[in-house]
């Protein structure tokens, strides 16, 4: 094993330019309960682009660099800069989960457990060739799991579980979710139906609609359908659904949802209150697909929220005994209810092509890259 070893960094200079680049960097030797990964798969999810780009023009993109030690630069608009001021001159590691072989551990016996282990790992820094982390940030694969199945290990299955498991904690029973056709509302769609859950799925797209029907999804509306409002009500009326996870984040479509489940609630009232209905109607924005203003229009009386949903937050809420019950669902089930499936794998330099961001930089339903530090 070399001393050294590359990282996909991101940094953001003073003269407004977004710099993504390859990085040597030392191999660091594991403490006593820390083991060192030799990652080998790690998925480019939404959640990812946010570092790895920021607030950058993505229209400004240009390759400098060479093949081997490519560099994306994009320049960032100055109103932007106000929101990124404390990262200048800060090369930021990139890659939020993958998996991997564990090369070497410490000496603690919950780090020696792991040695020889392909585990998935979360916790940032994984478009890297090798990953030093503690043993607990680890989740053991079953023996013939490969690293490509479990590279999408943590996020989206713990991010669906979690939309469930919230559902369950705050008292709703049914769900809506929004951009419903991708890798994480296919996890959330087999979850619903395996756990006899309610889930009504909003997509953009005919096509989209029919892969989730494809799936065995009872309920799916079409956004862009003239006749989306009376789509959306039917199915939350037959599903009662009253808490919904939006993908999407900017525009109308929060509200939407809000003032359709107030449409149902009020249906269902044997009298008239000016202040609309006391079912409580929960909206978390989780994702952000739109980056224009969140519009609420007020149509649904005064028992309701919208707030914000970020899985880290959600598990420190939900504890250790439910978060290892996820964790455990979540390996025995890698191959099945969590599968993923990736459209493209590339190496750390082939990340950073243009040709490359130019397809996972969409975030489109269906295009999921998957890097492959090794090759």
């Amino acid at each position: 094993m070399s001393d050294t070893a590359l990282q996909i960094q991101s940094l953001l200079r003073e003269d407004r330019v977004l710099e993504v680049r390859l990085a040597e960097v030392p191999v660091p030797a594991p403490a006593a309960d820390e083991v060192l990964v030799r990652v080998e798969a790690a998925p480019i999810n939404p959640s990812d682009l946010g570092l790895l780009f920021g607030t950058a023009d993505m229209t400004t993109a240009r390759a400098t660099g060479t093949p081997e030690r490519p560099v994306i630069e994009a320049d960032v608009p100055e109103n932007a800069m106000r929101m990124m001021t404390g990262r200048i001159g800060q090369a930021l590691p990139v890659g939020n989960e993958g998996a991997g072989t564990v090369v070497a551990a410490g000496d603690d016996p919950s780090a020696q457990a792991l040695m020889g282990r392909t585990v998935g790992v979360f916790g940032g820094e994984l478009y890297s060739q090798y990953r030093c982390v503690k043993a607990p940030q680890c989740l053991p694969l079953h023996e013939g799991t490969t690293a490509e199945q479990g590279a999408s290990c943590f996020v989206n299955p713990m991010t669906a579980l979690g939309m469930v498991e919230t559902m369950v904690m705050e008292g709703h029973k049914a769900l809506v979710h929004t951009a419903a056709a991708s890798n994480l509302g296919q996890m959330l769609n087999r979850i619903c139906i395996a756990d006899g859950v309610p889930l009504v799925n909003i997509v953009r797209k005919p096509e989209q609609e029919a892969l989730l029907r494809d799936l065995g999804a009872a309920h799916v509306v079409n956004s862009a359908a003239d006749s989306f409002g009376d789509d959306l009500t039917a199915a939350l009326r037959e599903t009662g659904a009253t808490l919904a996870f939006d993908a999407i984040g900017g525009g109308r479509l929060a509200g939407t949802i809000l003032g359709c489940m107030e449409a149902v609630a009020v249906e269902q009232m044997d009298a008239y209150s000016r202040y609309g209905s006391d079912v409580f109607k929960q909206v978390y924005i989780y994702g952000a697909l739109d980056y224009t203003p969140t519009t609420i229009n007020r149509n649904f009386g005064f028992s309701w929220a919208v707030g914000g949903w970020l899985l880290p937050n959600f598990l420190q809420r939900a504890g250790g005994e439910r978060m290892q019950r996820m964790q455990r669902r979540v390996a025995d089930e890698l191959t099945s209810t969590f599968a993923s499936h990736y459209t493209a794998r590339v190496s750390l330099a082939e990340a950073l092509t243009l040709e490359a961001l130019s397809v996972y930089g969409r975030q489109a339903t269906g295009q999921k890259f998957l890097v492959t530090p090794q090759a």
